[in-house]
């Protein structure tokens, strides 16, 4: 085995991940393979609860390249990151959930652009929903070309900064940069609170966008595995909730005033409703119900004219009403602890 620095770091966080974590690894030592690099993979077993950490211990001797286990009370991804990198010795770090498996050729693809282009240094990865997953995996596809649908109904290479931040899809479970500017852009968005309750991908990538451009590329691919049962799925809604204040309030006005009026606006709702259902106003009742679902069912249609795809369309009609309390619950318990985010208070570097 060669003593020199590793070339790469993979960091992954593993929260029990034992029923995905040794596809994830698998593909992940077949596409280090199609590199000329020599990398490590550290996997963060965050307080898990499954055999997690035993399977990391089982794999190690066989694999490819070497595979570090660190072990951790359940404090988050965040955290579970920051051990992660301060552990890695590569100067590069990929950044790799554990429910996400890498193209075989994703990472030459990377090694090849940076050939081309030494500047281009930071990679967010296109990941795709896992197309076999159930129905209830697919929800997010909705929001998600909303947002951006005009970059995935033709995903091309695009390279972009904070001033069209917002324009194209992004997230930390396949992001590749040098370790030194992740590290420093974890500084800068470090939680003010209880980490497992912070924003882990989105301000710590504006970070980054703010001072070095972002390359995003088709090539650098890989499936993500969402959540395949219901229950899974309002754990996942109520954390994207909390995750959403404390990702963009702050950011803007615009923004801010967006993530109080989805915690305030549905009590308004309620308010209004129990006021004309007193007052006996049938008719009204039942025109501010329909306007309520046809204002929730208003991102299907965007979506689908954005070119999403039918099954995340059906996703979204189906579990829309599973996914609303949860959802909400989180935004609300996010103006709660982010209320120092919204009002624009720095985070405390580490």
């Amino acid at each position: 085995m060669s003593n020199r620095v590793p070339d790469l770091s993979v960091v992954i966080p593993s929260y029990d991940s034992e029923p995905y974590l040794r596809s994830t690894l698998e593909a992940c030592a077949v596409a280090l393979g199609r590199t000329g690099w020599i990398a490590e993979v550290i996997v963060v077993d965050d307080g898990s609860t499954d055999g997690t950490a035993a399977l990391v211990e089982s794999m190690a001797s066989t694999f490819p390249a070497p595979l570090v286990l660190l072990r951790q009370p359940n404090r988050g991804r965040f955290l579970a990151r920051w051990a992660g990198m301060t552990r890695a010795e590569g100067r590069m770090v990929l950044l790799l959930d554990s429910r996400v498996l890498l193209d075989p050729e994703a990472l030459r693809t990377v090694e090849q652009g940076i050939a081309a282009e030494p500047t281009h240094t930071v990679w967010n990865g296109h990941a795709i929903t896992d197309p076999t997953a159930p129905l209830v995996g697919h929800f997010w596809e909705v929001p998600v070309h909303v947002f951006w649908g005009g970059w995935l109904a033709r995903p091309r290479p695009a390279v972009f900064g904070l001033a069209d931040y917002d324009r194209y899809p992004k997230g930390t479970g396949v992001f590749l940069a040098p370790r030194d500017v992740l590290l420093a852009a974890c500084r800068h968005a470090w939680p003010a609170g209880d980490a497992a309750l912070a924003s882990d991908d989105t301000k710590v990538i504006r970070g980054i966008a703010a001072r070095t451009p972002i390359r995003l590329d088709p090539g650098f691919r890989a499936v993500y595995r969402p959540r395949t049962s219901v229950r899974g799925f309002v754990r996942h809604s109520l954390g994207r909730g909390t995750f959403l204040v404390d990702s963009f309030g702050g950011t803007s006005p615009v923004w801010t005033a967006a993530v109080i009026a989805l915690g305030v606006a549905p009590v308004i709702a309620l308010v209004v409703f129990c006021w004309l259902a007193a007052a006996g106003s049938w008719p009204l009742v039942g025109w501010f119900v329909l306007a309520g679902v046809l204002a929730m069912l208003s991102p299907a249609a965007v979506a689908a004219v954005r070119g999403c795809p039918r099954r995340g369309v059906a996703a979204y009609v189906v579990y829309l009403p599973v996914f609303v309390l949860p959802y909400w619950l989180g935004v609300v318990r996010g103006l709660v602890v982010h209320r120092g985010v919204l009002r624009g208070r720095a985070a405390v570097a580490r």
